[in-house]
């Protein structure tokens, strides 16, 4: 990788209040005096805020007042000279801005990732740390940004160093013994195995915390079912907070599931509305919409039915008990209507009692959805590893260990277990980026977005 400065966005396209733009490298100063004078150079303050307006280097035409920030390397993300701008969010702007800074010779832009990787290899975090980067940006959920917050604060990269060090002491006991095996008396193959036998484990229980990067861009999917004119989409569009979806009195309105997005205190989630599910298809449409609603009910991550709260409590009762998808709650709609079921012969168990016209409910169906798909289960010190590259690393280092242990049964010669020892620890050293290749590091960090 060059040296040059380099330049991007770090907010996405589109028209904001604010915009933000990066610009890291030895040429930043160059920038700085291009933009704004050699007045505005020699005020230059590492991470103080400065007020100016930037110009053209080549034409002096003003291309926005902004708010801009100098931060000296090493005391910077990148570990570099890195300055930052923050001009008006119109999309003109911002384009014609980075236009101005590439005209500065040395510069030009930045690849995906790249400061993130000149932060890795001037040493401002390790390879796990950097990683954790892209989690805390596609994070779908409270409890997986708690989890990347974790990661990037080098919680795990603290683990895997304490690790490497019971490595690195089993590693010099062996090495011992092999330089002075003829003095030494027998080799010690019990107290090894023990050593040994509890670096696997704390390899093993890190392991077992995998979870997919998959899972960090899946949003969980509720689906909302019941029969035709349940309040399926009324219930949606109260929860939604507007009329997103088409409402009628005359069932059969929903022919095919709609899917929308909703904010929980937990996370976003997709929300679906089915077309009704009824006893018989009215016609080929009908039949084929109610066949849909089933298909996508087999993916749903919680299911709840919808049941018509002014309709006979035998009749929901029966809807239940004919329910073949076993929801995991149901929803009673149209409690204030004057044809509901009265609260006296209320009793359909796992349920609740909502009006998508007045509210009631809501709040409590929310809390519902929240606590079903979003419980943490875990303590503030635990944490899942999400990365494929560092599962197989410490899968490596597992199985060297492993190889280890089968050769203490046989009671080898010291140096063959020095050498598994050595090539555990290279597993881990690897995890965070002590020992990686260039190949390795262009995967990791063409996954990033641009600005990072």
């Amino acid at each position: 990788m060059d040296s040059r400065t380099i330049v991007a966005p770090m907010t996405p396209a589109g028209v904001s209040a604010v915009a933000a733009i990066r610009v890291s490298g030895p040429q930043v100063r160059d920038v700085v005096l291009a933009l704004f004078g050699e007045r505005a150079v020699a005020r230059l303050e590492s991470h103080m805020a400065r007020l100016g307006t930037a110009r053209d280097p080549k034409t002096g035409e003003t291309v926005d007042s902004l708010l801009y920030l100098f931060f000296e390397g090493p005391n910077s993300y990148t570990g570099e000279d890195t300055l930052e701008l923050y001009p008006h969010g119109n999309p003109l702007i911002v384009r014609e801005l980075i236009q101005a800074i590439r005209k500065v010779q040395g510069v030009r832009l930045a690849e995906p990732g790249e400061f993130t990787r000149r932060a890795f290899l001037n040493g401002k975090m390790d390879l796990v740390q950097a990683e954790s980067v892209a989690d805390v940006i596609h994070s779908a959920n409270r409890a997986e940004l708690k989890n990347a917050h974790r990661l990037l604060s080098g919680t795990l990269s603290k683990k895997i160093q304490e690790l490497n060090e019971r490595v690195k002491d089993m590693s010099a006991r062996l090495e011992l013994d092999v330089d002075f095996a003829e003095e030494e008396a027998d080799p010690d193959y019990d107290s090894w195995r023990k050593r040994i036998v509890a670096i696997g484990e704390k390899i093993s229980e890190i392991l077992q915390s995998f979870r997919g990067k998959e899972n960090l861009s899946r949003l969980p999917l509720v689906v909302l079912y019941g029969a035709p004119n349940a309040g399926k989409s009324s219930l949606v569009n109260a929860l939604l907070g507007e009329d997103r979806i088409l409402v009628s009195s005359v069932p059969g309105t929903t022919r095919d599931f709609v899917e929308v997005r909703l904010f929980l205190p937990g996370g976003e989630i997709r929300l679906v509305d089915t077309a009704g599910i009824a006893d018989r298809a009215t016609d080929e449409l009908d039949a084929l919409s109610m066949e849909k609603s089933r298909e996508i009910l087999k993916e749903a991550d919680l299911k709840i039915h919808v049941v018509d709260g002014c309709l006979d409590e035998r009749t929901g009762c029966a809807l239940q008990t004919k329910d073949e998808s076993k929801p995991d709650f149901i929803v009673i709609t149209k409690s204030d209507l004057e044809t509901a079921i009265p609260n006296s012969e209320f009793r359909i168990p796992n349920s609740l009692r909502i009006s998508s016209k007045t509210g009631e409910g809501l709040a409590e169906l929310r809390q519902k959805m929240d606590a079903s798909l979003f419980t943490e289960g875990c303590s503030p010190e635990d944490i899942w590893i999400t990365s494929e590259r560092e599962r197989a690393c410490l899968a490596e280092a597992f199985e060297g260990v492993k190889r280890a242990l089968d050769l203490l049964q046989k009671q080898p010669a010291v140096e063959l277990l020095a050498f598994e020892m050595q090539l555990v620890r290279r597993s881990l050293q690897s995890v965070v980026g002590e020992i990686s290749s260039e190949d390795i590091l262009q995967s990791i960090f063409a996954g990033f977005c641009i600005g990072k």
